[in-house]
């Protein structure tokens, strides 16, 4: 007996990974039930919120399969504020179903919710409308803006548009065609410059140079009797990271299958809902933008003519990225800014406003699905909302420091972060990566053949394609789908799959689960971690082929020259800077703004002073603004209007980057005669200078010729009655 001890543990695995293969084999069959009773889903998201819609895309004069819902607030949670500004969340539409950005409490929705905004969620139909286009899509998203923003026009602050991924370029458009709908955008994870990135990194935007161009999105079209189906991106994400698809998600679920069942299947559920696309659509996203690159340099235009110009924009644009993330890097994501303006200065004539947060790690989904960032990067998004509103002109960088007690008193209800908005340049992004001309010139050569394999597609092949692929073999081909099959061969559609919802029910009334320590689990995650590696080392390998195959082919003189854009002829694509106009128009503002300096009252003398005193600094600070909030609301919101307030920022920023002495010497000149109301004002422009704690000295000099200037030209030492003090300037290493 003692001989036959040493087989026990083995023999207790053996039975424990049966039991967990019988296990996971029925939640495969869940997996599959659950994507078959989605399919005749005519509504199918993955909301874990309630909602009714209040709008629908098919009735809009270009009808859409998109549809608008009013967020429902769950039991419990704090009463909508009906002066808050609404959210609208806009999931992406590559792929998958609706849902994402509410896939839990902790999501963009619940932080809306929790923070006492009202919320829209913007979805869509699993199949297009007849005739849909992207342009329709945009329209449509205008329109629903529109709506939000009109049943709550009484909101201190105009709506605020969350757009997640693909959602994020749509909801770009939108504003970019119709500003004046909008507030601030929040765009995740979203790419738009598709030619950006960084060597060895980022694969996926080698893939339209490798397969010729876009003729394939055609041919897929095609196959599909005029629609793309939404399978081929699910399938195509898949294979960028062949460890997690082959292996690790599913084995994660079979090595704890007794409790990670729920998670996954959860996931799943939003994974496997696959939606189409009209072929229009698909040809016009990979031909405008992963091809053609078009919107971060305003070439796009809609076929009604508009030309759409992100710098149009006229809402503060918060972008947010991760490092962690192979489908939108940050390159990606941030470089359509560097695209479209040449310096800072030229971002701040266009009264442009740009905020950026760069994740150090999380992954593509976990931008929108990870409770933790929820609790922190979208929170801290929505908190600040109104503080990033009327931020002056500029480019600034999110900074989340953790918040001691002291300084959560002077933010009311926040969390466990306070935010800096942190001033930077446009070569700050650089680090992010970009595009060198080699590769803009590669890029510029893929476009052109692009072009060429399109039109040879289409005038020698689409026609005799089109003529095979009825509806009833694209029918048959979208359900034999590799992608779809993986759901369906589960199911209990399949006769084989009949035993295992049983069998299940019995082995988990004979459950005998091993202790982690086993031998055979031990064993069994070395074998895990050995396949992991060679699957990851696959991929590694293949994407550095790609790469180098791209970049030897696009970079091969005859190529570029076939192409056009050899090395020393004009640049590859067109670069939008200061136009004629939009010099003139700067020219004539400026005058205005010269004309005006010495115009106004004791509000627009305040703000010129705080922006002064805070220059050099370079940042704006969450507990400096929770200040001016509570200054806000002590005059009376009615009073003074969010809108308004935020157009006296702007004007006085103008001022002061036009002529910063000319700006504080008129500054006495829109003080009243009362010395009480200057003394209350100075005193409410000490309490905010002094909020982030020590002074550094060039914001405690500045601040004392302001307490000069407000206290009729006299010096500090001599304003009388100890009413008018000096700042204490922090030490030299602090600043």
């Amino acid at each position: 007996m003692p001989n036959d001890m040493p087989l026990l543990p083995w023999a207790s695995y053996a039975v424990d990974a049966w039991q967990r293969s019988i296990l996971f084999l029925d939640v495969l069959r869940q997996r599959g039930n659950a994507f078959l009773a989605s399919e005749d889903d005519p509504m199918r998201n993955v909301l874990s919120f309630g909602f009714e819609v209040v709008m629908d895309g098919k009735d809009l004069p270009n009808p859409c399969n998109y549809w608008m819902a009013r967020i429902i607030p769950p039991e419990g949670a704090p009463p909508t504020d009906p002066l808050a500004r609404p959210f609208m969340v806009i999931d992406p539409r590559a792929g998958h179903g609706p849902g994402i950005g509410g896939f839990k409490a902790d999501s963009e929705i619940g932080v809306a919710l929790a923070a006492g905004h009202p919320c829209y969620f913007v979805g869509f139909r699993p199949r297009p409308e007849p005739g849909q286009t992207i342009e329709h899509v945009v329209h449509a998203i205008v329109a629903f803006a529109e709506e939000a923003g009109g049943r709550h026009a009484k909101a201190d602050g105009k709506l605020v548009a969350i757009g997640n991924c693909q959602a994020g370029w749509a909801l770009m458009m939108a504003a970019a065609i119709r500003p004046e709908a909008f507030g601030p955008l929040i765009i995740a994870g979203t790419p738009l410059s598709y030619w950006a990135g960084v060597k060895g990194r980022a694969p996926m935007r080698y893939l339209g140079g490798m397969l010729g161009g876009s003729w394939l999105t055609a041919l897929t079209g095609d196959l599909g009797a005029g629609v793309f189906d939404g399978a081929w991106l699910v399938s195509n994400f898949e294979s960028g990271n062949p460890a997690n698809t082959y292996w690790t998600k599913q084995y994660e679920v079979w090595a704890d299958v007794d409790h990670a069942a729920p998670r996954y299947l959860g996931f799943e559920k939003w994974w496997g809902g696959h939606v189409m696309m009209n072929a229009e659509e698909m040809q016009f996203i990979v031909d405008e933008l992963f091809v053609g690159n078009r919107l971060a340099t305003g070439e796009l235009t809609f076929s009604d003519g508009t030309r759409v110009d992100l710098r149009a924009i006229q809402s503060p644009i918060i972008v947010f990225c991760s490092q962690g993330d192979e489908i939108t890097p940050p390159a990606q994501a941030l470089s359509w800014i560097t695209d479209l303006y040449s310096n800072l200065q030229d971002l701040q004539t266009h009264g442009q406003t740009i905020v950026y947060s760069v994740h150090g790690s999380i992954g593509h989904l976990g931008i929108f699905v990870s409770g933790g960032v929820a609790r922190k990067e979208h929170q801290e998004f929505a908190s600040n909302i109104d503080m990033i509103d009327v931020l002056p002109p500029g480019l600034y960088e999110t900074v989340l420091h953790p918040a001691a007690e002291e300084q959560n008193a002077v933010l009311t209800g926040h969390g466990n972060w306070v935010a800096t908005f942190e001033a930077r340049d446009l070569p700050d992004l650089a680090v992010h990566g970009g595009t060198d001309p080699e590769d803009e010139r590669r890029f510029a050569a893929v476009r052109r053949v692009s072009e060429t394999n399109l039109a040879l597609y289409r005038q020698y092949v689409q026609p005799t394609v089109r003529a095979l692929a009825t509806p009833p073999v694209a029918m048959v081909t979208e359900h034999l789908h590799p992608t779809r099959m993986g759901y369906t061969l589960f199911s209990d559609r399949n006769p084989a799959m009949t035993w295992v919802g049983w069998a299940a029910d019995l082995t988990r009334a004979n459950r005998q689960p091993v202790p982690a320590d086993n031998p055979g689990r031990a064993a069994e995650r070395q074998v895990s971690e050995a396949i992991t590696g060679q699957l990851e080392a696959y991929g590694r390998q293949r994407d550095a082929l790609t790469e180098r195959i791209f970049r030897e082919v696009y970079a091969a003189p005859v190529v570029q020259a076939a192409t056009g854009v050899a090395a020393g002829s004009a640049p590859p694509r067109r670069r939008p800077s200061e136009s004629p106009d939009h010099r003139a128009f700067v020219a004539l503002a400026a005058e205005r703004l010269r004309a005006t300096m010495a115009e106004g009252g004791l509000r627009e003398a305040v703000v010129r002073a705080l922006l002064w005193v805070r220059l050099p600094v370079s940042n704006a600070d969450e507990r400096s603004f929770g200040v001016v909030r509570r200054i806000r609301a002590a005059i009376g919101p009615d009073k003074l209007p969010l809108a308004e307030f935020k157009r006296i920022v702007r004007q006085q920023f103008f001022m002061l980057l036009l002529d910063p002495a000319e700006a504080i010497a008129t500054l006495p000149a829109l003080l009243p005669e009362e010395t009480a109301l200057r003394e209350e004002a100075l005193k409410a422009i000490r309490s905010v200078v002094e909020a982030t704690g020590d002074i550094p000295p060039a914001v405690a000099d500045r601040m004392a010729e302001v307490e000069r200037l407000f206290s009729g030209g006299a010096t500090p030492e001599a304003a009388g009655s100890g009413k008018v003090r000096k700042l204490r300037p922090a030490k030299p290493d602090a600043a």
